[in-house]
């Protein structure tokens, strides 16, 4: 019974030590890629304890950077610590850091980090069969200024709840001139909350955002509905549309988050991502002008009648009621979320 016992505990204590041994073999190889100067690259790798002295591996930035210095062995408390430096013939932006074990691959994942001259930093993660990783691209004024000026447009032309806002400033302001200023004061505030919101100056609960943005669209439907000349909304469109382009700026900040600003180009990608707003904004109200003037081209053409806006006045109330609605579900759904996130 005694020799059962010791036998029991013995493979316990075998399997623990076992379990141990596969934990401290987790640790991964630890590379850091550090710019020191333009073109000039300092590379330093920690080599796990896992790995064997003789099968250490030897880390090498990729085609068009030679070595400027020897690998240097260091011994640590844990592993063994290299490094060495490279001078590249030009940005290795998309070539491959490579790792090589000169015996075999012990399937050990690396972590690698890089530090740009610029201040910009990546850490990316390969995986134990993985023996290359490509150093990603600069972030650079051209790029960012392309890539968050794609984003400003596409979400504005994806968001609905932002086009039916735009749609009902449109039918309260009336005229050219109006809708004009009226577009403009909701340019210039929703691009302050936007700034102050993507710099971490002030800090609002998305879902409630969200949910307001919603309210924002009902308070125009009904304002529609009413149809009072003499109320604030009609006599001072542009004093309700930079009321609410205030609010409207903290949701376009929820799409910065989501997509995160740039390490280095922070300026450019507030300035072009509110660019591509704008230019969506214009798009689609030139859109709905070209359909205007199209419906009225049409009723020229095929039933004699010019329907002007005054001819189209009758759908404005079904419409507005439609919208209401549509918002109130927005609304209603998005209030929902309070409880659930």
């Amino acid at each position: 019974m005694n020799r059962l016992v010791l036998l029991v505990a013995g493979f316990i204590v075998g399997a623990s030590f076992t379990q141990a041994a596969r934990a401290h073999e987790s640790r991964p190889l630890y590379i850091e890629v550090t710019e020191k100067a333009p073109l000039a690259f300092a590379v330093r790798w920690k080599i796990p304890p896992s790995v064997t002295v003789r099968n250490a591996p030897e880390v090498s930035m990729g085609e068009g950077c030679a070595a400027t210095t020897p690998q240097t062995p260091k011994g640590v408390a844990r592993g063994s610590l290299r490094h060495r430096t490279f001078r590249c013939e030009s940005d290795p932006a998309g070539t491959a850091l490579q790792i090589r074990y000169p015996l075999f691959n012990p399937s050990v994942s690396a972590l690698v980090r890089i530090s740009r001259i610029s201040g910009e930093k990546h850490s990316l993660l390969a995986s134990p069969k993985e023996t290359e990783v490509i150093i990603p691209a600069v972030e650079s004024f051209g790029s960012v200024a392309r890539d968050y000026l794609t984003l400003g447009v596409r979400h504005i032309l994806e968001g609905y709840d932002h086009l039916l806002f735009l749609m009902c400033l449109m039918l309260i302001a009336g005229t050219g001139r109006r809708i004009l200023i009226t577009i403009t004061g909701f340019t210039i505030a929703h691009s302050i909350t936007l700034a102050l919101s993507a710099l971490g100056v002030v800090r609002v609960p998305i879902p409630a955002v969200e949910a307001a943005i919603a309210l924002s669209i009902i308070f125009l439907a009904v304002e529609i509905v009413r149809g009072d000349p003499n109320s604030l909304t009609y006599r001072y469109p542009i004093a309700v549309s930079s009321s609410f382009g205030l609010l409207h700026g903290f949701g376009f900040a929820a799409v910065l988050g989501e997509t995160g600003l740039p390490q280095t180009e922070i300026p450019a990608a507030l300035l072009f991502f509110n660019v591509g707003v704008e230019l969506g904004q214009i798009l689609f109200v030139a859109a709905v002008i070209a359909v205007y003037q199209l419906i009225r081209f049409a009723g020229r053409t095929f039933v004699d009648r010019d329907l002007s806006i005054d001819a189209l006045r009758p759908l404005q109330t079904p419409a507005a009621y439609a919208v209401g609605i549509l918002a109130s579900f927005w609304m209603i759904q998005r209030v929902a979320t309070f409880w659930t996130t």
